[in-house]
C-alpha cells in the first residue's frame, strides 16, 4: 500500500498536471479518493485549489467558484488540529481558494464585493503567511489610482534610499525581487535597460527586497549571514542596477502584497500609484508605461 502522504502529494502533482494540460475529467476523476471522509486532508484541499485555478484560467467561472469553496472548506476543516502555517498545503489550498473567489468576483463586474471580500480576509488572516498574497490580490483591484504606500527604509543595501515623499516629482519604478527568484535576474537587463532611457528623464529605482531564512541551496541562514548572500547575489546577477536602493524589510512585501517575485509598481510624480502588477513585464509594455507616466 502506498503511505498516505506519498499519495496525496502525488494527487497534488498529478491534478496539476492534468488541470495543465486542461484535462479536467480526468483531474476529477484523480479527486474521487480525497473526497471520503478519511481522505479530507490538506492535500486534497491544495488539489482542489488547483481545480479552482484551472476553471478560473479556462474562464468557468461558476465551476472555479464551486471548486475554490470546496478548497476552503477542506482547508478550513484542517484547522482545528493545527495552525495554518504548521502544514505547507494549507496555506496553498486557502490563499488560491481566496484568490480565485475574489477574481471571480471581479470577473462577474462584482469589484466592490470582490474588495470587500479580500479585507474581511486579511482581517482574518494578515498575520499569517497568507496576509502578503490577500494584500497582493487586493492591490490588482484596488491600488491603481491610490497614493503609494510608504516604503521602510530603515534596513538597506546599497545607495541609501528616500523616502517615496521626498520623490515628489520623479516617477518611481517599484522592482520586489528575492534573492532566490530567476524571473527577477531576467527582469534585470531591462530594468538596466529603461534606466539608461529613462533614469535622466526623471525616472528612480528602487528594489524592495526581504529575508527568507534561507541562503544557497535553501540552507537555513541566519539574517546576518543572508543578508551577507542577498549583497552577492546582488552583485552578481544585478551588477546593471548597482544604482538601485534596496530597502530590505518584510513590511514592504506585506503593504504592497509582493507575495509574487517580481512585482512591479509604477508611481507618477504626485505619489500615485499608475501601475501595478504581480510578475514579469516586457520590456515595450513597461518603457509604454513610464513614457506615459513622465510625459503627464
Amino acid at each position: 500500500m502506498i503511505p498516505a502522504l506519498l499519495l496525496y502529494a502525488s494527487l497534488v502533482n498529478d491534478v496539476r498536471t492534468l488541470v495543465a494540460h486542461r484535462d479536467f475529467a480526468a483531474a476529477e476523476r484523480a479527486l474521487r479518493g480525497c473526497r471520503t471522509p478519511g481522505g479530507a486532508t490538506p492535500e486534497c484541499a491544495a488539489a482542489l485549489s488547483w481545480m479552482a485555478r484551472g476553471e478560473l484560467d479556462a474562464r468557468r467561472l461558476d465551476r472555479a467558484d464551486a471548486y475554490a469553496e470546496e478548497a476552503r472548506k477542506t482547508a478550513l476543516a484542517q484547522l482545528g488540529a493545527r495552525r495554518l502555517d504548521a502544514d505547507p498545503w494549507l496555506p496553498m489550498a486557502l490563499g488560491a481558494a481566496i484568490e480565485v473567489h475574489a477574481q471571480v468576483l471581479a470577473a462577474r463586474g462584482e469589484r466592490a464585493e470582490a474588495v470587500a471580500f479580500l479585507k474581511q480576509q486579511a482581517a482574518e488572516f494578515g498575520a499569517t503567511s497568507l496576509g502578503e498574497r490577500i494584500r497582493k490580490n487586493l492591490n490588482v483591484l484596488n491600488l491603481e489610482g491610490k497614493p503609494a504606500p510608504p516604503l521602510d527604509e530603515a534596513v538597506w543595501l546599497g545607495p541609501k534610499p528616500q523616502p517615496l515623499s521626498a520623490l515628489r516629482g520623479h516617477a518611481v519604478l517599484l522592482f520586489f525581487w528575492a534573492h532566490w527568484c530567476p524571473d527577477c535576474k531576467a527582469e534585470a537587463p531591462i530594468l538596466a535597460s529603461l534606466m539608461k532611457t529613462y533614469g535622466p528623464k526623471g525616472l528612480v529605482l528602487i528594489g524592495p527586497t526581504k529575508l527568507y531564512g534561507f541562503a544557497a541551496q535553501g540552507e537555513e541562514a541566519p539574517p546576518a549571514a543572508e543578508e551577507r548572500y542577498t549583497l552577492q547575489v546582488r552583485q552578481r546577477f544585478y551588477p546593471g542596477l548597482a544604482e538601485m536602493p534596496v530597502p530590505l524589510s518584510a513590511a514592504n512585501f506585506l503593504a504592497y502584497g509582493a507575495s509574487t517575485t517580481p512585482t512591479l509598481a509604477l508611481i507618477d510624480r504626485k505619489g500615485v500609484v499608475r501601475f501595478y502588477h504581480p510578475g514579469a513585464v516586457p520590456e515595450a509594455e513597461l518603457a509604454a508605461r513610464i513614457q506615459r507616466v513622465l510625459g503627464e
